[in-house]
């Protein structure tokens, strides 16, 4: 197997390592019922399941 020859700093380590952090996600605003949520994800509203906002499922209470 494969050893280093030199022992690698911690800022060198780091440096690579920069990029590995966690984002917030993207949120938008539905322009009909003005609910915050995630981007390409459905969203419920008071029971009713909207996509692009649109209704997809309506709330059906027997």
């Amino acid at each position: 197997m494969a050893h280093p020859k030199r022992k690698i700093s911690k800022t060198r380590r780091d440096k690579r390592r920069t990029h590995y952090k966690a984002e917030l996600p993207t949120l938008a605003t539905c322009p009909t019922t003005g609910t915050v949520h995630r981007y390409h994800r459905a969203y419920y509203v008071d029971g009713n399941l909207y996509y692009k906002g649109k209704m997809i499922i309506e709330n059906v209470t027997a």
